[in-house]
């Protein structure tokens, strides 16, 4: 059998590869203005920023080994509710330590003097609000995790019509 690999798929992949890169290396890699890791380190003792960045990882490798293995074919209905509701789940903690306290406070005064220690020296070109501003790199992984949750979105409903057709095929072949 062989696999029709969607452009979508591909995308999806690459998204998912990025924010990989953006897990393993946004607390320990320097990156000129784009991160601080000395301020991190500062704020978050090793153990702590060791177990978020291998949490992130895992996260992130079930979600592609999902995509790896089913690439180019059907996507079993539990794969594809994992690999929606899991980026959601990410992207609402996204909204809620990032997004709501900068667009409306709620929450931003709590945050605000651990996120200026840890990114107030990187690079940022929103404006301040509420005493916060994402960065940079947090604001493109951000973007690529919103960008993935929409190619998921994509893949589910395409291989859907795609099974669908297979199934009228194969129904008709009878």
């Amino acid at each position: 059998m062989s696999r029709e690999i969607r452009l979508s798929e591909k995308l999806l992949l690459i998204g998912l590869s990025f924010i990989l890169v953006f897990m393993i290396v946004q607390d320990w890699v320097p990156i000129s203005s784009l991160n601080d890791v000395q301020a991190i380190a500062n704020e978050r003792s090793f153990n702590e920023l060791l177990i978020i960045t291998v949490s992130g990882i895992v996260q992130i490798l079930v979600l592609m080994t999902f995509v790896i293995i089913y690439m180019g074919k059907l996507y079993p209905i539990w794969v594809k509710l994992w690999l929606f509701i899991h980026q959601i789940c990410i992207f609402v903690g996204v909204l809620i330590d990032w997004w709501i306290p900068y667009l409306f406070g709620y929450g931003a005064e709590k945050r605000a003097e651990s996120y200026n220690q840890m990114f107030g020296d990187t690079h940022f070109f929103l404006p301040v609000m509420n005493g916060i501003v994402p960065n940079t790199l947090h604001t493109i992984f951000h973007l690529t995790l919103l960008i993935c949750i929409f190619l998921t979105i994509n893949v589910i409903l395409n291989d859907s019509r795609k099974g669908n057709s297979n199934f009228v095929k194969y129904k008709n072949f009878h």
